[in-house]
């Protein structure tokens, strides 16, 4: 199926992006960064923008800096080139491990972080990513920039905390502490290599205790989540108890009604919560044995 006939615009600077945005009235207008969630939603006649604009030529939005505590990260930059990047694999390992299983190649080099978090498709891998490495989003808009921890960017299914007219421009990621880990592992559909749950887990340690803990999942829900009460139970513990993992993973549903959980035809809401609770294990055993190595 092919995509209704729309008006395309290529801007080279943020601001420019931003008035093209804005200067279409009611026309259906949207961005377009990689395409990897845009283009498939329009070819299925989910979506019919009648103007998009393409950011690819804004230079500022693939730049990435970094210093002692952070690294930005440009909304332009592709899943490749943060999978790929040892400095993200060290600074920054549940983020990287999450855009390394993106898709297949092709994909990794088109898709970009920025596309995939304004997104906000439940299935994604770096909104639990983000979630777990606790970053922040950079947003510029007509009324100018903004700040959004990515545990507030993250509202509803394919919907972000963005508000009309804004482009998200960059995300901060905290570095990670020397004796600390990040994880991320998903199960992933068959058919669409989305994962049909992905979890991701930052633990930061102090000694041979856990000093915190964030655990967040996607493809579980309706958008990306914390599990705060698997955070909860591992903050303050030890590493070298045993059943760790099992006991914070049989809370990863806890305080959620069965109607949070996705059930579709991927996956139904029960086998989702088993799934889940499999995969918070996984993920914090693997963690832990990241410590312990």
């Amino acid at each position: 199926m092919y995509p209704d006939a729309f008006e395309y615009h290529a801007p080279e600077t943020v601001d420019e992006a931003i008035e093209t945005l804005e200067a279409h009235g009611d026309r259906e207008v949207v961005p377009i960064a990689g395409g990897h969630s845009l283009l498939p939603t329009m070819k299925s006649g989910l979506a019919s923008p009648d103007v998009v604009v393409d950011l690819s030529n804004v230079d500022e939005l693939h730049d990435i800096s970094r210093d002692d505590d952070v690294t930005r990260i440009g909304a332009m930059t592709e899943y490749a080139v943060i999978a790929d990047d040892e400095r993200f694999q060290e600074d920054n390992p549940v983020v990287a491990e999450a855009a390394a299983v993106i898709g297949d190649l092709q994909v990794r080099n088109v898709g970009t972080i920025g596309g995939n978090l304004a997104h906000s498709d439940p299935a994604a891998d770096l909104p639990a990513a983000v979630l777990a490495a606790d970053a922040t989003v950079h947003a510029r808009g007509p009324d100018g920039e903004r700040t959004i921890s990515a545990d507030d960017f993250f509202v509803a299914m394919f919907t972000s905390a963005l508000e009309e007219g804004e482009l998200l421009t960059t995300v901060e990621i905290p570095h990670l502490g020397h004796d600390d880990v990040g994880v991320y592992l998903k199960k992933a559909s068959d058919s669409s290599g989305y994962a049909l749950v992905g979890v991701a887990a930052v633990l930061e340690t102090d000694g041979d205790a856990i000093a915190g803990a964030r655990v967040a999942a996607n493809g579980a829900f309706g958008h990306a989540m914390r599990l705060t009460s698997v955070e909860e139970h591992l903050d303050g513990e030890s590493l070298d108890e045993e059943e760790l993992a099992a006991e914070a993973a049989a809370l990863a549903t806890d305080g959620v009604e069965p109607y949070q959980l996705m059930d579709d035809e991927q996956a139904s809401a029960e086998f989702r919560a088993h799934l889940l609770e499999v995969y918070v294990e996984r993920a914090l055993e693997e963690a832990i044995d990241r410590v312990s190595g």
